[in-house]
This record gives structure tokens, C-alpha cells and sequence, in this order.
């Protein structure tokens, strides 16, 4: 059995990172050109495509492609991706680059030149109706709405050329993995099944819970663990790292799983967010997502099984990597273990309901955290960061009411 093939008519996976003389000649060759200046969510999608796991993107998208995706899940082309990647200038900028001009993408955050585009073409959009086809609501609090309003009026479209993979390389050495890294990992272990868990957070023990089921069904589960940028309150990539780690060194199998982390930038669209993490761990080689309650969700945009729902809805064979989808989970007292509301015939009483929300809360708020929410280990190394926490909010009050 061989893994999944890449997406796309191709099944090949298509990186964009230029190497070797190639790179250093068009990175000379960008250094004349007028500059557009890419927000961080832009800067992380130009990864995505470097690396391959934007696969079979050439660049950014079309009007056609916004449409078609926003619309119908389709690209111009008639490739399945469901939710648009684009890049966008104020209409000064836009003005000012001719059509068939290559522009240098530099990031905004960190100066750094991150690659170049041929500018095929430029074209507004409808925000609002973005918003609507991707996140179902228009509310300025939602993070992903913000950054769309907050964009330039104008998108810029054509292919690309990648020169970096940012900080992640050397940021997040041994975790941070390109598809063609893991997908040799998995040939190397004979393993041609394999699970993606997608996680923003610590894995309690409903996270646990799903990665099992995964290994007692595959022939493993690849915790695979968003690097890019967060939304206020969520923890931070080393924290989030060392709490799975102790607990993939004390509660699994060796060889069972494997911990890696990709440089994408949450955009918290819930079931059109899940269809992007099934499309892309699809070019990291990986057969199976797995799904559970309010995936890539934020506050109460979604229903709880949205996320389950909407592989239902895309057309037969528009992507070969599958959901496995899972219900509720939580402890139960009467089972005396996990458990799901597939499996457990119990009551609301019995239940711990286990959630990175709810956990964050108790944490941060330092409330006693009920047995068999979370392993001790874990909750060592995250009590550890909330009180840090509260001790730099501590040193900044004092030093505040100081300086009155």
C-alpha cells in the first residue's frame, strides 16, 4: 500500500522554494523590484506554498479562483480548494504595478524578501460575500472576518517564486517538517495509513482519546501542530510542544505517532478550515483527518458537527485523504474511562466534558482542575506558563504604579 497522493490532476507534489543558484539569482534579481508587503496570514500562505502543502497552487489566485472557490469550492480550473488564498495592496500600490511586472513579497512583520510574483492580474472583491462563503458571518469579532475586512482593496494575482521558509527551520528544529519530509518519514516506518490530529492546543484527554482511536485503526497518527500565528489567549507553540511531548513520552506506544508542526496561520473557519486541513495533510501524506467537535471553531459561529457535515456535502473524490469523524468525547464516571455519546449510555451527570477552552480558563483563572481532564504531566508544564504569566502581569503592575 502507498500513501495518499498529493492533491490535484497532477498527484504530484508542486513545491515553490527555489535553491541553490536559481535562488540566489532571483533574490539578485528582487532586489530592483517594487516591493509588496505581505501580512503575516499572506507571508505563512507563500510558506504553504514553498514547501508543497498548498499543492497544486502556483500562486495566488485569480478572480476567478476567488470566485469559483467562495462559490463552489473550485478553482478557474476546475481543482477542488475551499477557501481562497490570496494577496492583497492598497489601490495606490496596485495603481502603480504594471500587468506582467514581477513585484518583490516581502513581510510586513520581519522585512524579511520572502519570494516574487508576476502580477497577471488585479482585481477588487466583495468582502462581505468572502466572509459569508467562508466563515458564515460577517461579525468583526471574528478573527478571520477581521483579517479579511482589514485587507487591501485590491488582490493581486500569478504565479510565484518562494526564497525562505521564514523563521520556522530554525525556530522549531525537528518539529517543523516540509510534505516531503513527512511523507519519507512515513515510508520509512512502513506506515501508508496515518491520522492527522490538528491541534492549536495542549492535547488533554479527549485529544488523547481521538489520537488512540486513530493508532488502534491505522498504522498511526501524526499529532500535527499549527506553528503560524494565534488569536489572543492561546498558547504558544514551545509551551504546546513540550506538554504533548510529555504526553506522547508517557501515555503512547513508541513509534505509534509522530509530532510534527506546519507554518500555516489559523484562520478559524471552522468546516471550511477542516476541508483545507484534510487538503493540505492530503500533500503531507496523510490518508485520514481527524475531525471532532467545532473544528478550527472559534466563539459560536458553528455547530458543534459542522465540520462533519460539510464532507458530505463536497463531491465524490474531490480529495482522497477521509474524515474520521468523532463524536463528543469525555470521562465518564459510571464507564470509568473515556468515552464518546457513541459508546457511553450514560447521563450529563456522568460526564466530564473535556475542552482547550474550559482548561485555558481553569488555568489561567488558577481554579483546581478536575481529575482525568488532563494528564499530570501536562498540567505541570501549563500551570508552569500561567503562572509566569501572572507573575510578568504582576512585575508590570508594579513597575506602572512606580513610575506614577
Amino acid at each position: 500500500m502507498a500513501l495518499v497522493n498529493p492533491h490535484g490532476k497532477a498527484k504530484k507534489l508542486m513545491p515553490l522554494l527555489l535553491e541553490g543558484k536559481e535562488l540566489q539569482d532571483a533574490k539578485a534579481a528582487a532586489k530592483g523590484m517594487d516591493q509588496v508587503k505581505m501580512t503575516s496570514r499572506e507571508t505563512s500562505d507563500l510558506i504553504m506554498m514553498g514547501i508543497g502543502a498548498f499543492t497544486p497552487l502556483t500562486g495566488f489566485m485569480s478572480k476567478a479562483d476567488w470566485q469559483g472557490v467562495c462559490d463552489k469550492f473550485v478553482m478557474a480550473d476546475g481543482t477542488f480548494f475551499p477557501i481562497p488564498i490570496t494577496l492583497s495592496t492598497n489601490k495606490g500600490q496596485a495603481d502603480s504595478i504594471k500587468i506582467g511586472q514581477e513585484v518583490a513579497l516581502v513581510d510586513e512583520e520581519t522585512g524579511e524578501l520572502m519570494g516574487s510574483m508576476k502580477v497577471e492580474e488585479k482585481y477588487s472583491i466583495d468582502k462581505a460575500h468572502e466572509c459569508m462563503s467562508v466563515y458564515t458571518t460577517t461579525d468583526m469579532e471574528h478573527p478571520g472576518v477581521q483579517k479579511v475586512m482589514e485587507q487591501g482593496d485590491v488582490n493581486l494575482a500569478g504565479p510565484v517564486k518562494v526564497f525562505s521558509e521564514g523563521h520556522y527551520p530554525e525556530t522549531y528544529k525537528g518539529l517543523y517538517m516540509t510534505p516531503a519530509e513527512t511523507r519519507k518519514k512515513f515510508e520509512d516506518k512502513g506506515w501508508s495509513t496515518v491520522a492527522a490530529f490538528q491541534t492549536r492546543n495542549p492535547m488533554h484527554r479527549s485529544h488523547e482519546y481521538l489520537a488512540k482511536i486513530a493508532i488502534e485503526t491505522l498504522d498511526g497518527c501524526c499529532i500535527h501542530m499549527l506553528l503560524g500565528k494565534l488569536k489572543p489567549g492561546d498558547i504558544p507553540a514551545e509551551v504546546r510542544t513540550k506538554a504533548i511531548d510529555a504526553l506522547v513520552d508517557n501515555y503512547f506506544v513508541k513509534d505509534t505517532c509522530i509530532v510534527s508542526g506546519y507554518p500555516m496561520e489559523m484562520r478559524y473557519a471552522g468546516p471550511r478550515e477542516a476541508l483545507l486541513h484534510a487538503l493540505f495533510r492530503q500533500n503531507y501524506g496523510m490518508s485520514h483527518l481527524l475531525v471532532g467537535r467545532d473544528h478550527a471553531g472559534v466563539g459560536d459561529y458553528y455547530g458543534p458537527f459542522d465540520a462533519h457535515h460539510i464532507f458530505d456535502k463536497i463531491p465524490e473524490g474531490a480529495l482522497e485523504t477521509a474524515p474520521l469523524k468523532i463524536d463528543l468525547s469525555f470521562y465518564c464516571t459510571k464507564c470509568d474511562g473515556m468515552a464518546s455519546a457513541k459508546t457511553c449510555p450514560h447521563g450529563k451527570e456522568d460526564r466530564l466534558i473535556v475542552s482547550g477552552t474550559k482548561l485555558r480558563k481553569m488555568l489561567s483563572e488558577g481554579e483546581d482542575v478536575p481529575d482525568h481532564f488532563s494528564r499530570p504531566e501536562v498540567l505541570t508544564i501549563l500551570r508552569a506558563y500561567y503562572e509566569g504569566l501572572t507573575e510578568k502581569v504582576e512585575i508590570k503592575m508594579h513597575k506602572h504604579a512606580e513610575g506614577k
